[in-house]
């Protein structure tokens, strides 16, 4: 009998991210943002005032990683940090009009990469297919938070 742990496909979900990012890349150069930068960008968009480490937190990054890119950013003027006035330690983060200027553009930029890529894909066949990855990333975040291997505990019980 066929098992889904038999199909491989952590490297087709690799082949499309890179291809993915390198697209986005493409299309969005003219704006001087990369990939990490806009979704940081439009997180601050739409949560204004978030920590470095609460928007690390968001984003799925390690707060090292985070502070690079919200440096980058500030460098280029599109996040301007601000004193955190309930903690002289910390820094809250705020899009500029520069970032302002480009969130509809950059958006406008996902949407017709979304497009090309789901081309001859009905609505209902890419919901399926992303209510399985959500499942499939929910399980390997359910790995992250000590819930030990489910092959471990369904070997024992075999």
């Amino acid at each position: 009998m066929a098992k889904t742990e038999d199909l491989p496909f952590g490297y087709l979900l690799n082949d499309v991210t890179l291809l993915f990012r390198k697209h986005f890349d493409r299309r969005a150069v003219k704006f001087g943002l990369t990939r990490a930068q806009w979704r940081a960008t439009k997180m601050l968009h739409h949560r204004e005032g978030l920590r470095q480490t609460e928007l690390a937190e968001n984003l799925e990054m390690e707060p090292i990683a985070v502070g690079r890119v919200i440096d980058r950013l500030q460098a280029a003027g599109f996040v301007e940090r601000r004193p955190d006035p309930r903690d002289r330690r910390a820094w809250r983060l705020y899009p500029t009009e520069q970032a302002r200027a480009v969130i509809g553009d950059m958006e406008e930029i996902g949407r017709g990469l979304r497009k090309d890529a789901t081309q001859g894909i009905d609505y209902d066949e890419l919901a399926q297919a992303l209510a399985v990855l959500e499942r499939i990333k929910d399980n390997l975040q359910a790995l992250d938070q000590g819930a030990g291997d489910p092959a471990e505990s369904h070997d024992a019980h075999e």
